[in-house]
């Protein structure tokens, strides 16, 4: 684990400097600097455009990871990664076509509540298009255990670009028109750079005699294209059908709170672009007791990392809103529920890992595509009833469902669990630390209050863990820590 939590903490500090610069984005300049209608519109976008993404990646990023450490030498590594640049276009190109010719309809159906959408239908493409080939050149780079610089470009640099974007539209420079076109620039412009970067770690040479094993390849990558698909529509579609419900504001006001949540998942993403490759080594290799450990050791720290941020979001909730424009306040059951779910996710560990890099993937689609269709039914039915607060519960339950399937799998068929003792541990330890700062109140400044707030609780609960020795990863950290 040592590779492992270097790299992780690396991750982890540029992927919170990208959260850092999206929550200002998101918590103050979007929400003083653009009508909420617009900022739902780009919302709207984003997560369509996140949607389409793994269709047009056709599962490359995912295959690239599985299958690269199987070929020893450079000519059989060329043609497999040649086989991978070109297996994308398949359905861009198609889907390119068919938005072309159907460019009204599909501008239709995604305005049926709000016209505003009507007109973005190619800037929906282009961006998933470039998320696409993104997650391939970053995938290329992870490969070669190299992962910082991708994670750079996924969690800051378009960040970086919007509130640049954000100031000139603030001082009237640009419009709001100018704006978006300039958010899709921004994405293209990503992949490019990230592609060249990739290029630099190992260039391929066009070889078009493809792997023997080819079919299975383009199999695999056929199938995950319905995992990612339904990763990505467990997490996006809250956002998209509360379009089709509700005025596109609340798609703004919704998406505030769920930045909010979202924070819990950053150690957990960080971490997985290590834990990843790892997974598909051990796997190949069959090295059961390493992946074990892998499994169990990953579930702990990030469960450890996700329940204290879940307690400081929680708990700092009422004072943070006091900092937001009064409209977007009133997302407490949005926060709540979300964050649950990634509180859940990143207690699974590097279970997602295992299961795409395993030959039993086919069988975990399946579960990912009938979650895919239940999430849907659970927003069709809650956001009438609940309006946004729906859409947060729909997500939860979703999310509950599939992460309880696949921890069910992942034990039946590997007979290894995440849970150990310490997991138990740290659940208590979590109880007791939100009970005694629930009802923890100081007559400051919002910000003084959270500071103050969030500082005692991080030593009350770094101090026990350490203390007690509950994860040997985090004791070895502080001590190292301690010791400078």
């Amino acid at each position: 684990m040592g590779i492992i939590l270097k790299q992780s903490l690396n991750n982890t500090i540029v992927t919170y400097i990208g959260f850092a610069i999206g929550a200002v984005n998101t918590l103050f300049l979007y929400t003083n600097f653009m009508q909420p209608n617009n900022y739902g519109l780009i919302q709207v976008i984003l997560s369509v455009s996140a949607v389409l993404m793994p269709i047009l990646a056709f599962g490359v990023p995912n295959s690239l990871v599985k299958f690269y450490s199987s070929f020893k030498n450079d000519s059989s590594q060329d043609g497999f990664l040649t086989l991978m640049l070109l297996l994308p276009l398949v359905l861009i190109i198609p889907i390119g076509i068919l938005s072309y010719f159907a460019n009204e309809a599909i501008g239709n159906l995604l305005s049926k509540e709000n016209d505003i959408v009507r007109d973005y239908v190619w800037h929906i493409f282009f961006v998933g298009m470039a998320m696409a080939y993104f997650e391939v050149f970053y995938a290329w780079a992870r490969i070669r255990m190299k992962s910082m610089f991708g994670n750079f470009m996924k969690e800051i640099f378009c960040r970086i670009a919007q509130t640049i974007l954000l100031m000139l539209l603030w001082l009237k420079i640009i419009d709001i028109e100018f704006f978006i076109n300039g958010l899709v620039g921004c994405y293209l412009v990503r992949t490019i750079i990230m592609k060249f970067y990739a290029y630099q770690l190992r260039k391929p040479k066009l070889n078009f005699n493809f792997p023997e094993n080819w079919g299975s390849i383009v199999k695999y990558s056929a199938l995950i294209i319905l995992g990612g698909s339904t990763a990505i529509v467990l997490m996006e579609v809250d956002k998209v059908m509360l379009n089709n419900f509700l005025k596109i504001e609340n798609v703004a006001y919704y998406a505030v709170a769920g930045f909010i949540a979202s924070t819990i998942a950053v150690p957990s993403r960080a971490m997985h672009q290590i834990t990843y490759p790892l997974t598909a080594t051990y796997l190949n290799d069959k090295n059961k007791s390493a992946l074990k450990e892998l499994y169990q050791k990953s579930s702990l720290t990030l469960f450890i990392i996700s329940g204290l941020l879940f307690l400081l979001i929680l708990l700092n909730l009422s004072e943070l809103y006091e900092l937001l424009p009064e409209k977007y306040s009133g997302g407490f059951m949005i926060v709540f529920w979300i964050g649950l779910a990634k509180v859940y996710d990143s207690l699974l560990g590097n279970n997602n890992s295992i299961l795409f890099n395993s030959d039993y993937y086919r069988s975990i689609l399946f579960f990912g595509v009938l979650l895919a269709f239940l999430a849907i039914a659970f927003n069709l039915w809650l956001i009438p009833t609940y309006g946004i607060d729906g859409a947060a519960i729909a997500s939860f339950t979703a999310f509950f469902i599939y992460n309880t399937l696949k921890l069910a799998y992942v034990k039946a068929k590997f007979k290894i669990v995440p849970f150990t003792n310490e997991t138990l541990k740290v659940f208590t330890l979590l109880v007791v630390v939100g009970i005694l700062f629930s009802t923890f109140t100081l007559p400051f400044h919002p910000i003084i209050n959270i500071a103050v707030k969030s500082l005692l609780m991080i030593i009350l609960y770094l101090g026990i863990l350490y203390r007690f020795k509950i994860s040997d990863d985090v004791y070895g950290f502080l001590n190292n820590y301690l010791r400078r």
